[in-house]
């Protein structure tokens, strides 16, 4: 390998064997707490939803690339193992300065796992181009800044504690593309990006995993569980319907599209992750559910061609228009919805509070996505200094390069 690039033999074991000593670390002084550990065997299945989304769900559902399947499970399991220890040590150093209460159990657990979630929508964006040593290093600024963001919206926007997590949808997907915005494009004659009819497969896979798992990590934190599991579950079935739809609507041949399937049977859930446990008739959430969809392969076919050339966004797995643009929908949605409950409800006439409860509910979603937009930014630009030196793009979308591989692949 030539000098130039950087050694990772030299530098992942190293750096993973830093940042475990330093989760170690938690193991001797966070554990004086341990007889107030909570834990429900009620609430343990559900967990197990969630670690079943995250690891095996989005593992093989950012597997759509023919060459780069090794990276793509392999690395997504790395960042959530290493991302969860970071995320507790972070809800730990937040409870030692009196910022947040932060016990040790499941329910702490099951946060760590939940914010992961941005992190591996980023990881999606900048799939194949980025080394193990800079996705490491993403993942852990990310983290660290998603649980600033969760603070100001809770302290200052008042938003509450079941909500905060849901804005990972809006944050990975905006962080993603602002880091890849900052990577060199791939020549034009690379064909290793594309994916071929098995990985579409494994990555079809994954989205049936995160599918069949997603009422759980929308209702897990949910004071109304039930309501949350059956909103939840109808916006994905007219979501998963109306992707079929669509796709034969707008394909020039009338035949389904493997990439729409992937993406848009996601919608609903994204755009319920606000609203699941407020909706009251089932009709608002299979609304929800079609327009999710709807908004998701429309903006594939607008975005692809009209915005992401201009604007250098090289979304290897359409995490803006598979989480990004149903999040703001459901944001959207969210505002709408309460709006609606105060004023028909609780016969809300007093217009200067209402006004002041939409500024709150806007400016969260708003400081989630301009904080994500610049914090991405900067981390793309901190991605590409020599210390931590991007492989050629040649050398992207290809497991050979990081992977003992003894023949050569033609299937991933």
């Amino acid at each position: 390998m030539p000098s130039r690039y950087l050694s990772f033999r030299c530098s992942v074991p190293w750096l993973l064997l830093l940042l475990q000593a330093l989760f170690l670390s938690r193991a001797f002084f966070a554990f004086p707490g341990a007889d107030d550990i909570y834990f429900s065997s009620e609430f343990y299945p559900v967990f197990q939803d969630v670690n079943h989304m995250v690891i095996f769900g989005f593992g093989f559902f950012l597997m759509v690339l023919r060459r780069y399947g090794y990276s793509s499970t392999g690395f997504n399991f790395l960042l959530i193992v290493l991302g969860v220890q970071c995320s507790v040590l972070v809800d730990d150093l937040l409870a030692v300065l009196d910022i947040q209460y932060s016990g040790f159990g499941v329910e702490s657990l099951a946060r760590a796992v939940m914010s992961m979630t941005a992190v591996v929508i980023s990881a999606g964006a900048v799939l194949g181009k980025a080394n193990p040593v800079q996705l490491i290093v993403m993942s852990l600024v990310e983290l660290i800044i998603f649980h600033g963001s969760r603070y100001i919206n809770s302290t200052y926007l008042q938003v509450p504690e079941p909500l905060l997590l849901m804005h990972g949808y809006l944050f990975g997907a905006y962080f993603g593309l602002a880091v890849t915005s900052r990577f060199p494009e791939h020549p034009p004659g690379l064909d290793k990006h594309r994916s071929t009819p098995k990985s579409e497969l494994f990555s079809v896979l994954g989205t049936v995993f995160v599918w069949v798992f997603w009422p759980s990590f929308n209702s897990i934190l949910a004071e109304t569980k039930q309501q949350a599991v059956l909103s939840t579950y109808l916006a994905l079935a007219v979501s998963a319907v109306a992707a079929f739809m669509l796709s034969a609507l707008t394909s020039k041949d009338g035949k389904f599209r493997m990439a729409h399937i992937h993406s848009a049977v996601l919608a609903g859930g994204v755009t319920l992750s606000y609203t699941a446990e407020i909706i009251q008739y089932p009709w608002i959430a299979m609304i929800l559910g079609l327009l999710g969809s709807v908004i998701s392969i429309l903006g594939s076919h607008c975005l692809q061609r009209c915005f992401n050339p201009p604007l250098k966004l090289q979304d290897t797995s359409g995490v803006h228009f598979t989480f990004g643009l149903p999040a703001v929908l459901g944001a959207v949605a969210t505002v709408v919805l309460q709006v609606v409950e105060k004023v028909i409800a609780e016969h809300q006439s007093d217009l200067s509070s209402l006004g002041y409860f939409i500024f709150l509910e806007v400016g969260a979603f708003c400081q989630t996505i301009s904080t994500a937009l610049i914090t991405g930014l900067i981390t793309g630009l901190i991605l590409n200094i020599k210390l931590l030196k991007a492989v050629h793009v040649s050398k992207y979308f290809d497991d050979q390069f990081y992977w003992e591989f003894p023949h050569l692949s033609v299937g991933f």
